[in-house]
């Protein structure tokens, strides 16, 4: 039996690439347009199953795919054509645009794709939309994802094929997740919860943040996950939302603040913990038991029918009834699946109620610079009575040795 990179059988996730294909399809037959143009590197791997790591290193990185009811054709620069079809994408379904030169040892059984074929995205679409898109009289497509690639694309368009944006559509669509798909954000946050673990027991008077930091990263890889962020902060440092680990030494009464996540075949984790080193004081034991009140209120909370702003109205509500008040925040919590931060967001501005199947962290931190910081987050996934958590690991303010 095959494994992939992240250590699932092959076969499981070749049957999840399907899967999804089978829904974004079935969607289509229900939608306002004949097919779908899609670019972000979230909805290209949605519907073939490929992850560009171009894609996912440079913005100015440009690719496409192109869903009918009967066929999906990948449009990327031949530099990507061959993971491509590494990656199980059938090479006659690639469009493949730009100079890039693969040398084969045998042309007969293993094919090169033709640099130079198309200059552009926006020609390679053309084509595209021309051959494989026949009889297509609106295109639904996904132009924040495309970016400023967009309007050179839909200027080449050919003549008669109405433009709607899907963007919306895309991303309600992969808003509940399949049972796979809950599968690898599960595994993700493990990874993350594993990294934290380790950390916490290294921990110590004179153990820096950056030493810290590697530890956690080192779990993430030996678990198959890439690191995307790995935050760890210390003293006041840990007031510090977003902040890259540095060369500061843990000290006696420090707070000790993880958020840190990776990702597992493109699917993403994001958890948080907090510790301290040597037994907390009054103050940041009553503000822990705080924002996790107000966490613990959200996951007692959340059932279909629940809007996000309400779950973001509770937790403000629950962490400030606890005695930490004003307690301000932008958001408590976001989806997340194939992206870190998908809709819809646990805030005032989200009246979506949740449903069976969608996928959220949940969160609480507090930040005051000059004194520290200190956060909670979990992931989980929302059942018709409630949620299954997907992490596990002690959410208490863990005590590391001074």
């Amino acid at each position: 039996m095959s494994v992939s990179p992240g250590g699932a059988p092959a076969d499981n996730r070749t049957a999840l690439v399907a899967q999804q294909l089978d829904r974004l399809r079935a969607a289509l037959a229900e939608a306002p347009f004949d097919a779908y143009l899609a670019g972000s590197p979230a909805n290209v791997a949605y519907a073939t199953g490929y992850r560009s790591v171009a894609g996912e290193l440079f913005r100015q990185h440009q690719m496409a795919v192109l869903v009918t009811p009967d066929a999906v054709t990948l449009i990327c620069p031949v530099a990507d054509a061959a993971p491509a079809v590494d990656a199980g994408v059938d090479l006659d379904a690639i469009v493949p645009f730009g100079r890039f030169y693969f040398e084969t040892a045998d042309a007969d059984t293993v094919p090169a794709p033709t640099a130079d074929l198309h200059a552009s995205l926006a020609e390679a679409t053309q084509v595209a939309v021309t051959t494989r898109a026949r009889g297509c009289r609106t295109l639904g497509v996904d132009v924040e994802g495309l970016g400023a690639a967009w309007p050179a694309m839909s200027a080449a368009l050919p003549e008669g094929i109405g433009v709607q944006d899907a963007a919306g559509w895309a991303k309600q669509l992969r808003a509940t997740k399949l049972p796979g798909e809950v599968e690898l954000l599960r595994r993700a946050a493990r990874l993350a919860e594993e990294g934290i673990d380790r950390a916490i027991l290294k921990a110590g008077r004179g153990i820096t943040e950056r030493e810290l930091a590697a530890e956690v990263a080192q779990a993430m890889v030996a678990g198959g996950g890439a690191p995307r962020f790995v935050v760890v902060t210390s003293g006041p440092r840990s007031a510090l939302a977003d902040a890259a680990p540095s060369d500061r030494p843990l000290e006696p009464g420090d707070l000790l603040r993880f958020d840190v996540g990776c990702v597992l075949e493109g699917y993403w984790s994001d958890i948080g913990r907090t510790a301290v080193v040597g037994e907390p004081t009054a103050l940041q034991q009553q503000r822990y038991d705080a924002i996790c009140a107000g966490e613990q209120a959200q996951l007692e909370r959340v059932r279909p029918g629940v809007t996000a702003r309400e779950l973001f109205d509770l937790a403000v509500e629950t962490v400030e009834a606890h005695g930490l008040r004003p307690y301000r925040r932008q958001h408590c919590g976001h989806g997340i699946g194939s992206e870190v931060y998908e809709p819809p967001i646990i805030a005032p501005s989200f009246d979506t109620p949740l449903e069976p199947g969608m996928t959220f962290c949940f969160e609480t931190p507090y930040y005051e610079l000059g004194w520290g910081g200190m956060m909670v987050e979990d992931a989980l996934v929302v059942t018709d009575g409630g949620c299954r958590m997907l992490t596990s690991s002690d959410r208490s303010l863990r005590v590391v040795s001074a």
